[in-house]
């Protein structure tokens, strides 16, 4: 008897402890995802100070932040518009000649800010998608995010008088279910067939069929993608793209399951009592960003935009908002006065300061995909302020003489080229003797002596923050800080007392207006500063002295 009742006790602990292993994790609240929401914007907005039109630092940040419901400041919108009327009247309405997904990326979000995508500088950015064969060139992602833009404002498609097929919403539908593989999903190139599937863009190909679920065939394509995607997930809720589980997958999977309006802990999505939103959050970090990987490789701004609107889809769920790509809840956020010039620039700045223009929209380098400061140098090559080697190599980790710094910083200000006579080893006929002259004439750069200056010289952080604080005060910023401000700023990096009292102030003026990275844990004042922390700096320069 007392043996059978041993058993029985055993039973019994092994019974609790098989239901505790299998017990969910305690599901978030809305209050705690509205306050994660308000977190992650905060962190957007100090990322992002000046979206550009690109995939990072552009669209996804906007539309997250618009569909948050986080008090953006009205310039911010109002910036962003006007960024893109200049890139859009730049490219004489042409935004890539072969990706069409620029068009879909850049209406969403303006559909998100209230802003018209008929009418951007007096283009129809809605007519390229009107282009069956343009559209769906590039592979699946063509006609998948031509179905989300065009659905996000119920727009009509606009007749492309140059499409050898016009489109329609049901070609764009029957392209997608054509391509799916058979285990249910889809992948980037695979037109059916046996190919494994992608979470990713399984989970992106359920966002655009989301509102065709009437359709037959539709339905039953998305069943079968949705048995496809529980059976891809991980056993800590999480999913792997290209054998790496990253957060990535998660957010599109997520968003997908919102725009289906299936409860984000189905049963079907949750593993081992971890569900989606469970596994997104490993990735999140305390400042509100997210992560790539759990090891923090690739792109972690990517990670941070799309974890962001990852989490905003959640949010609108739980508050009974439309979901993500529904906007027809949307409200304008543009001014009246949006992009007009006559905002350029800070009060105060040197009148030889001007706005640089977009010359050449979509420039970009092979070595810098994925990486952090990626934006800025898009959108400093795209104004001809900063060049790669060639075409194809911008070499972001190498370092930057003086005299290329000399250039972009002049470059970037659109100062006049000027030359000096003051410098016995800058050359008259060499081709950066004009722009020291200038950034000299403007109090930007001195010399290593009274009559050199060291033109094939590599710059330290602290010089080129010297640098960069003085072409900020010909912007129209104030650099001048008290004694005591200049310790509070340098006082939180380790090395601080290693920088030079000449720069002290220089540096701490660049930290403060996060021209650079207050998340550094040293300063490293003496470092040979590389040519895509320049270009970051630069950009946060221009960002900050509304010349972007």
């Amino acid at each position: 008897m007392a043996q059978l009742r041993k058993r029985s006790i055993s039973l019994l602990l092994a019974v609790i402890l098989m239901l505790s292993i299998c017990v969910p994790a305690m599901a978030a609240t809305e209050k705690e995802i509205t306050s994660a929401v308000t977190k992650s914007a905060e962190y957007m907005l100090g990322a992002v100070k000046t979206p550009q039109v690109g995939s990072i630092g552009g669209e996804w940040a906007v539309i997250g932040l618009a569909r948050s419901g986080y008090d953006v400041p009205q310039e911010y919108w109002d910036d962003y518009y006007a960024t893109v009327e200049d890139y859009v009247e730049s490219c004489k309405g042409v935004l890539h000649k072969k990706k069409y997904t620029e068009y879909s990326r850049v209406t969403v979000a303006l559909t998100a800010i209230g802003a018209d995508p008929t009418n951007v500088a007096g283009y129809n950015l809605l007519t390229a998608l009107g282009d069956f064969e343009k559209t769906i060139w590039q592979g699946i992602n063509g006609p998948i995010w031509a179905l989300i833009a065009l659905d996000s404002g119920n727009y009509d498609i606009p007749v492309n008088a140059e499409a050898k097929t016009q489109a329609t919403r049901q070609m764009y539908i029957d392209e997608i279910l054509s391509r799916q593989n058979n285990d249910g999903g889809w992948n980037l190139t695979s037109k059916g067939g046996n190919s494994p599937s992608d979470p990713d863009i399984t989970g992106m190909a359920l966002q655009a069929l989301a509102k065709y679920q009437s359709q037959s065939d539709v339905k039953t394509a998305t069943d079968k993608a949705l048995t496809c995607l529980s059976k891809m997930q991980d056993t800590d809720g999480g999913f792997a793209s290209w054998g790496t589980a990253n957060s990535e997958s998660v957010v599109q999977v997520i968003v997908a399951l919102c725009e289906l309006g299936i409860d984000i802990e189905d049963s079907r999505f949750t593993k081992n009592g971890n569900t989606l939103l469970d596994n997104l959050m490993t990735y999140r970090n305390n400042d509100g960003s997210f992560r790539h990987t759990s090891d923090g490789s690739g792109s972690d701004q990517m990670a941070a935009e799309q974890g962001f609107y990852g989490i905003v889809a959640v949010m609108r769920a739980m508050q009974g908002k439309n979901s993500l790509y529904r906007m027809s809840d949307c409200i304008i956020r543009v001014s009246g006065n949006a992009g007009v010039d006559n905002t350029v620039g800070l009060p105060g700045k040197h009148a030889d300061v001007n706005k640089v223009a977009i010359t050449a929209p979509g420039t970009t380098f092979a070595d810098i995909s994925a990486h952090k400061n990626q934006p800025a140098i898009e959108a400093l090559a795209s104004r001809g302020i900063i060049t790669g080697y060639n075409e194809t190599s911008f070499g972001p980790n190498d370092t930057m003489t003086r005299a290329q710094f000399a250039t972009i910083v002049v470059r970037g200000l659109g100062l006049p080229l000027m030359t000096t006579n003051n410098f016995s080893d800058v050359k008259a006929g060499s081709w950066y003797a004009s722009y020291v002259g200038a950034a000299y004439t403007y109090g930007i750069v001195n010399g290593r002596t009274a009559n050199t200056f060291d033109p094939e010289g590599t710059i330290t952080r602290q010089e080129a923050a010297a640098m960069v604080a003085r072409a900020a005060k010909l912007c129209g910023m104030d650099t001048e800080l008290e004694t005591y401000e200049i310790l509070n700023v340098l006082a939180q990096f380790g090395d601080y007392m290693s920088i030079g009292e000449w720069a002290r102030e220089s540096m701490a003026f660049c930290y403060g207006e996060d021209i650079l990275d207050q998340s550094d844990l040293n300063a490293e004042p003496n470092r040979a500063i590389l040519r895509c922390e320049i270009a970051q700096m630069l950009y946060n320069l221009l960002g900050s002295a509304k010349l972007l």
